[in-house]
């Protein structure tokens, strides 16, 4: 574990853009168990995949129209409880950190691993978040 201090500008890089910081795995469990749709942050100190993908990520959250009905946020290495309860809902994919989920209605609908953010623009994560967005948080008509 590294130094809270040292992740504490990581932490709110995503929390300024809107994303919930969820602690411990009952927190995780209260946010993607809820009906409708929720994405998962695995938000990690590394410098090459993460430094990208928070980026990324607040690009597409600022221009997406389509968005998620809730957006949490764990630290891997950080908040460890909470990260293994939101890697539980990841099926049979390995740990990834950083990643980004889309769980509708507590099941997993998107994910995107840390082999994808690491070969893509933060401009590039932000086109594919977006397309993901639209395909599965869109709003249907009543």
């Amino acid at each position: 574990m590294y130094p809270e201090i040292m992740v504490i500008p990581m932490r709110e890089e995503l929390t300024r853009a809107g994303i919930q910081e969820t602690r411990t795995a009952e927190d995780v469990d209260a946010a993607v168990n809820q009906p409708g749709t929720t994405l998962v942050v695995v938000n990690s100190i590394c410098g090459c995949a993460a430094g990208k993908m928070r980026p990324g990520l607040r690009l597409a959250l600022a221009n997406a129209q389509n968005q998620p009905d809730r957006k949490i946020t764990v630290f891997a290495g950080q908040d460890r409880e909470a990260t293994e309860r939101a890697r539980g809902y990841f099926e049979d994919n390995p740990p990834s950190s950083p990643a980004i989920a889309i769980m509708r209605d507590g099941k997993l609908v998107y994910l995107m691993q840390r082999y994808v953010i690491e070969q893509a623009t933060a401009q590039e994560i932000a086109g594919e978040l977006i397309r993901a967005f639209d395909e599965f948080c869109a709003k249907t008509a009543a």
